[in-house]
C-alpha cells in the first residue's frame, strides 16, 4: 500500500469515526430530551445506524483488534467520534429543551461518584457492546435491542455517549472541572476497551 492510498484510508476512518459520532450523539440528544426506559430504549437508534452504514465507533472497533498494529487507529476513531459528539452538542445547544441542565446533572452524577468507579462500571457497556455488535453483525438485532438499553438503566458509562453528554453541558461548568472530567473520561475510555475485550481476556482468545 503507498502512503498516499493509507493516508485515504485514514482519512476515510476518521469521517466514518464522525459519522459515528453523530449518531451516537443524536442517540444521546434523544436520550437527554426523554429519559428514562424511553430514552434508554430510542438510544439503540444510534448503535443501529453506526452497524447499518458501518461506521467507525470506538467501542465497535477496540473489541474486534486483532493486533497491536490496529491499536493506534483506535484512538483515531475515537477522537473522530468525539469530533461528532462535539458537533450535536453544539446542536443540542440551539433547543429549547433543559438538555444543558440535564447533561450537567448526569456530570454532575459521574463526578460524584469518583472516575475510577465510572471505570469499573464502563467494564459492563464494553461488553454488553461488543457482544450486541456480535449479534447484529450477524443480523441478529434483539441483543443490540435489549443490551443497548440494558447498559443505560444498569448506569454502565459508553464513553462515546458521555463525550456528547460532556460537550453539552455548559462551557463555564466544564471548564470548572476540566481536569476531573479528563480524568474520568480516561477512566471510561480504559474500562469500555477491557469490557469489550472481557470475553478474549477471560476466555485467552485473539
Amino acid at each position: 500500500m503507498t502512503k498516499q492510498s493509507a493516508s485515504m484510508t485514514k482519512g476515510k476512518m476518521f469521517r466514518s469515526a464522525i459519522l459515528a459520532g453523530i449518531a451516537i450523539g443524536i442517540a444521546g440528544f434523544g436520550y437527554l430530551a426523554l429519559g428514562g426506559i424511553a430514552g434508554a430504549v430510542f438510544f439503540s437508534f444510534g448503535l443501529i445506524t453506526v452497524i447499518r452504514y458501518k461506521m467507525k465507533l470506538y467501542t465497535g472497533v477496540v473489541g474486534f483488534v486483532q493486533s497491536w498494529d490496529e491499536i493506534p487507529d483506535t484512538f483515531l476513531v475515537l477522537l473522530g467520534n468525539i469530533v461528532g459528539c462535539l458537533l450535536v452538542g453544539l446542536l443540542a445547544r440551539l433547543s429549547p429543551m433543559d438538555l444543558q441542565g440535564t447533561a450537567q446533572h448526569l456530570l454532575e452524577g459521574r463526578l460524584a461518584n469518583g472516575a475510577l468507579r465510572c471505570g469499573g462500571l464502563a467494564i459492563g457497556c464494553g461488553f454488553i457492546v461488543t457482544t450486541s455488535v456480535q449479534f447484529a453483525r450477524q443480523e441478529k438485532w434483539l441483543p443490540l435491542l435489549l443490551g443497548i438499553p440494558l447498559f443505560i438503566l444498569c448506569g454502565f458509562p459508553h464513553c462515546i455517549a458521555d463525550a456528547f453528554y460532556y460537550l453539552t453541558v455548559p462551557f463555564s461548568f466544564l471548564g470548572e472541572h476540566i481536569w476531573q472530567v479528563l480524568g474520568l473520561y480516561a477512566c471510561l475510555v480504559i474500562g469500555n476497551f477491557i469490557g469489550c475485550n472481557l470475553y478474549r481476556l477471560i476466555m485467552w482468545e485473539k
